[in-house]
């Protein structure tokens, strides 16, 4: 149980008011997210975490995080306001970047990606999900495969990244895009064009 008396009233705010409902509702959403890689999901009944994350970032983490899945903060989001608001609202252990089942930052604070598990050949589950918060400088790619009808269209930071990622496969990293209350999915078995 979390001692609530070291933290601070921020940390205290912003989860869900009916969490089994509003878990289900982002859950599914992230789902469909992954299932249709590029297309953007507006999430309802959004969690809001402290700055600088996002309100779809902070439903993420409050519908995929919990005592069970060790979480990496990176760069600016790795302050204890948002530590503390982790550790209150999911319980999830707070790691470095090689331990990590989900990571939280801005993508220059995520790079390098050869950082974080990519799953073995036994076991390609246990891999590492990037939740990338805040919509940098993008390029304009073409996204193939499972989920996609055809191509389809997306904007990422950059290219030989996720080109890289998705030669691995099955094994490499999933992705999640997050900004206000959007979010969107590139999972590894994805191509990028």
């Amino acid at each position: 149980m979390t001692d609530t008396t070291t933290l601070s009233a921020d940390a205290l705010r912003g989860g869900f008011s009916d969490a089994p409902a509003q878990s289900a509702r982002a859950f599914r959403a992230a789902l469909e997210g992954l299932a249709r890689p590029g297309t953007v999901q507006v999430l309802a009944d959004l969690a809001s975490a402290p700055a600088p994350t996002s309100p779809a970032a902070a439903t993420l983490l409050l519908t995929l995080c919990d005592q069970t899945t060790p979480l990496h903060l990176a760069g600016d989001h790795d302050c204890a306001p948002l530590r503390d608001w982790v550790t209150f609202h999911t319980g999830a252990p707070l790691t470095g970047a090689a331990d990590a089942v989900f990571a939280l930052g801005a993508w220059d604070a995520l790079t390098p990606l050869d950082r974080f598990a990519i799953g073995t050949a036994e076991y390609p589950d246990r891999s590492a999900t990037l939740i990338v918060d805040g919509w940098p400088a993008l390029r304009n790619v073409t996204l193939r495969g499972p989920g996609l009808k055809g191509d389809g269209p997306a904007r990422l930071p950059e290219v030989t990244a996720f080109r890289d990622n998705r030669a691995l496969f099955p094994l490499g990293q999933d992705f999640y895009f997050t900004e206000g209350a959007r979010l969107w999915a590139l999972p590894r078995s994805t191509e990028v064009h």
